[in-house]
């Protein structure tokens, strides 16, 4: 869930008889009506903010909310900035693919699964070569024995319709 837009009371919004509240730094006040801690925190200029509504009685701190939500909005982009979405990159052979385009292929796979992603490999069929499906399933095992020493066959090579799909993923590292 998204902090920065995850809305909080704050000051008049806190309409509870009675809260516990906590300073910026930690210090605990103690029990007090909300019109009390929010005199506190007028003092002080800083903002009431609940932070834990399901507590008996809910828990409020004493802080700086603009500096809050800057500094949650700024931790959130660096975490998102640190992960990695598995993509998943389509390659398509052909029942009749030569030795080279078989190899470029190869290499292509070799670079997906290299930057983490998996593959997905299929063959289209048409016309009089969907008799001749177990040819796929050879070129398919050919193309998988060619990958065998970057990538793990994670589902292994199927006929949905007119096409053979067969999916790869990166091996674990160890």
């Amino acid at each position: 869930m998204n902090i920065a837009i995850k809305e909080m009371q704050i000051n008049e919004e806190i309409r509870d008889k009675e809260i516990r509240v906590i300073l910026g730094d930690g210090e605990v006040l103690g029990i007090m009506s909300a019109d009390e801690a929010l005199k506190i925190a007028e003092e002080k200029n800083l903002d009431l903010v609940k932070i834990a509504p399901q507590a008996v009685p809910p828990v409020c701190k004493i802080m700086d909310y603009g500096k809050y939500r800057f500094e949650m909005t700024k931790r959130e982009k660096e975490a998102k900035k640190n992960q990695h979405v598995v993509e998943i990159k389509e390659i398509r052979l052909s029942l009749g693919i030569d030795t080279h385009d078989f190899e470029t292929k190869v290499n292509h796979a070799r670079r997906f699964i290299a930057s983490g992603n998996k593959v997905k490999v299929s063959i289209r069929f048409r016309g009089r070569e969907l008799a001749h499906t177990e040819n796929g399933l050879v070129t398919m095992k050919q193309f998988a024995d060619a990958c065998a020493e970057f990538a793990n066959v994670e589902k292994a090579a199927k006929l949905e319709g007119k096409s053979m799909m067969m999916f790869m993923a990166p091996k674990p590292k160890k």
